[in-house]
């Protein structure tokens, strides 16, 4: 990925007509790169990294244009957009991964997350990519998360292949925001989920507001106090252990 230009492919989780991609792939394509838009039909939030149900099967599509930038919409989910761009259905591979911008942040518990998981579905195909998330179900700001998506293109592009970056970015104004900072993943707060049973009779899940004071440095705790924050992330790789395998060979001798 030496070049300056790189076929970009854009896709997100909140679905190919979510205001989010569009700004995103604006700003991609005015730094001059060739971007290629494919996402979700509809929204796909929090399935990780599923693909489930793809393989020999036809894939319902969808396509529309809006400012010279043609979005295709797939019957699945962000990774199945991701492995399906880089296969080749919808022309040459792309050269790297931006997933966004998400409705609302993807901090700490980013297994979930759709976002996320097309970023981390590139890395293992042997992309680099970004995931960049607004804090804000109903952001005012695209443009500045766009915009700070589309400058850190420069840096993913000269790192390893499969180097992923997580960017959380407060919905304000670009003058408002505190800075930029790396930070940790917030961990799990268990207290943050209750399960309950709903009017219905059947069980239901809530979630509770967050609490960012307890995890100083983390990327909840920077995002409430204004930050943009960065994560460098890896996906399931394999330990050097070997104990598990001595400890079953020895039960069964």
């Amino acid at each position: 990925m030496a070049s300056e230009q790189l076929r970009v492919l854009i896709t997100n989780d909140d679905g190919y007509q979510a205001r989010g991609i569009r700004a995103l792939a604006h700003a991609v394509a005015s730094a001059g790169h060739e971007v290629l838009v494919v996402a979700p039909l509809t929204d796909q939030s929090g399935v990780g990294t599923a693909r489930a149900g793809w393989v020999n099967r036809p894939i319902k599509t969808a396509s529309e244009d809006a400012d010279g930038i043609t979005y295709i919409g797939v019957d699945g989910t962000p990774a199945l957009a991701v492995t399906m761009a880089r296969l080749g259905a919808f022309g040459k591979s792309p050269e790297l991964v931006v997933s966004g911008i998400n409705h609302g942040y993807n901090f700490g518990a980013i297994l979930h997350s759709g976002t996320v998981g097309a970023a981390l579905t590139g890395a293992t195909q042997g992309l680099s990519g970004l995931a960049i998330s607004i804090g804000s179900e109903h952001p005012q700001h695209l443009e500045v998360a766009a915009d700070i998506a589309a400058e850190l293109i420069g840096w993913v592009r000269d790192e390893p292949v499969g180097t992923v970056l997580n960017i959380n970015v407060p919905d304000v104004p670009k003058a408002d925001l505190r800075g930029v900072r790396t930070a940790t993943l917030a961990p799990v707060n268990p207290t943050r989920l209750k399960a309950s049973v709903a009017p219905t009779g059947e069980p239901i899940m809530i979630l509770r507001d967050p609490d960012p004071s307890q995890y100083p440095d983390s990327d909840e705790s920077l995002l409430a106090e204004g930050y943009v924050t960065l994560t460098s992330i890896t996906g399931v790789t394999a330990r050097d252990d070997e104990t598990p395998a001595r400890y079953l060979t020895n039960r069964l001798t």
